[in-house]
């Protein structure tokens, strides 16, 4: 049991996907390097993890995938001309992308297996703790803190794996892993079974896991042993269907808003959110979208 009650200080970013649906855009830059206004989505995701307490960023990527690293990276030509231009506030922006005490690590995923073959890829830098993972393209605005924080929260306090859901329309399951709950308490439900991508009818609830996770280490068993699943790669969803048989897991419906950055209309509707929320764009953009709707309806 004190395996289990160890603080999480890691978390995996499984960033080795293709981005096919954005190409040619992600043709020669990874999807994860997509800008919301002015940051790309892998640096939400890392400050979302940071403000959560974690210490150590873990990237599972490919061999088309070293801007993400370059992003993290020291650019000392950069820092330099800014400094010589005198552009401090820039200079520090970009010299505390990733904050002291804070560690970036990187594993090759050598093939496109799937999204529980790029989490069993960590596991020799995870190790025997709990650990998180974080999607990049499901970009999550937490309404009064980050939705890992609220999650890791969960986890100190039940001691067990805490996956985000959220209500989906039913028409939309076979696009998710989808869980049958039993209520624990509010917004907390126990996992009862899960279903990667069931069709409407199957589906036995429409709570759809999105891209954060709080696991035990004990998933990198089921990882290990499952085999191929849905679309011929290793599943996370069928791992934690076999991690329920042995502890309890949690779904936690997150207080925050979802923009599923993965999909073209979802990318869109989260750059006109934060570039409505910029202090220094939204009231000039405001303007313009008000501009161009009456262009549109006139």
């Amino acid at each position: 049991m004190e395996k289990i009650k160890k603080h999480i200080r890691k978390a995996v970013f499984p960033v080795a996907g293709l981005g096919t649906r954005f190409l040619p855009a992600t043709k020669a830059s990874p999807k994860e390097m997509l800008p919301i206004v002015d940051k790309p989505l892998i640096q939400y995701a890392a400050e979302e993890a940071v403000a959560a307490g974690i210490e150590q960023l873990i990237f599972v990527t490919s061999s088309s995938k070293r801007a993400i690293e370059d992003h993290f990276d020291k650019n000392q030509e950069l820092e330099d001309e800014l400094s010589r231009r005198g552009k401090y506030d820039l200079l520090t922006m970009t010299k505390h992308i990733v904050p002291e005490g804070v560690s970036c690590i990187y594993i090759r995923q050598p093939e496109p297996l799937g999204l529980g073959h790029a989490v069993l890829s960590a596991k020799p830098v995870v190790g025997d703790e709990p650990f998180a993972v974080i999607l990049a393209d499901d970009l999550i605005d937490g309404e009064e803190s980050p939705c890992l924080s609220q999650m890791i929260s969960i986890y100190e306090k039940q001691h067990c794996s805490v996956i985000a859901v959220e209500n989906i329309d039913r028409t939309e399951t076979d696009k998710y892993g989808i869980i049958e709950p039993e209520k624990l308490y509010e917004g907390v439900n126990k996992i009862k079974s899960i279903i990667e991508k069931p069709s409407p009818e199957r589906a036995l609830s429409t709570l759809g896991v999105v891209g954060r996770y709080v696991l035990t280490p004990a998933i990198f068993e089921y990882l290990e042993k499952i085999g191929r699943g849905a679309g011929n790669e290793i599943q996370l969803t069928d791992a934690i269907a076999q991690l329920l048989l042995k502890e309890q897991i949690l779904a936690y419906e997150f207080q925050g808003t979802r923009y599923d950055c993965g999909s073209k209309l979802g990318y869109l509707i989260a750059t006109i959110d934060y570039a409505l929320q910029h202090p220094n764009l939204r009231e000039s953009f405001k303007a313009h979208l008000m501009t161009v709707c009456k262009r549109y309806n006139g």
